[in-house]
């Protein structure tokens, strides 16, 4: 039986090969990835995904998590398959950093340099929508 950080790195790895063969045949789910971390990033005053990462404490680590789960599983059910899939894929992101794998970590900053593209093309794309009055 597989141990619970061998199962995340099959599932990781498994999420990375397809965010990175896949991501680019669906700019919706790239856009709802790049808006959600974009927020988070924001909210807290952080300068990128990593460092939003690397400077959250256990208690609000947990909550996030538990938040991702509770929102991912609803968005789940309500056929929401892009939403689910974005915060799948940053949750994935958050466990990572806590992993001791090299590989793994080595797969983390390669997705966080990932999440860091889509942050910025979520903010471009936000800078030049027509602004209302």
């Amino acid at each position: 039986m597989a141990s619970r950080e061998e199962d995340f790195k099959e599932r990781f790895v498994a999420m990375l090969q397809d965010f990175r063969s896949n991501g680019d045949k669906d700019p919706e789910a790239m856009f709802l990835i790049g808006s959600l971390a974009a927020r988070l990033v924001d909210r807290a005053r952080q300068p990128s995904w990593a460092a939003f990462k690397a400077n959250m404490v256990p208690p609000v680590y947990d909550k996030l998590l538990s938040d991702f789960q509770k929102q991912g599983n609803d968005f789940h059910k309500e056929g929401k398959a892009k939403h689910a899939y974005a915060i799948q894929v940053l949750a994935m992101s958050l466990v990572a950093r806590t992993q001791k794998d090299a590989q793994v970590r080595t797969g983390e900053g390669l997705l966080d340099e990932m999440l860091g593209l889509l942050i910025a093309s979520y903010r471009k794309a936000e800078a030049t929508k027509p602004k209302v009055n």
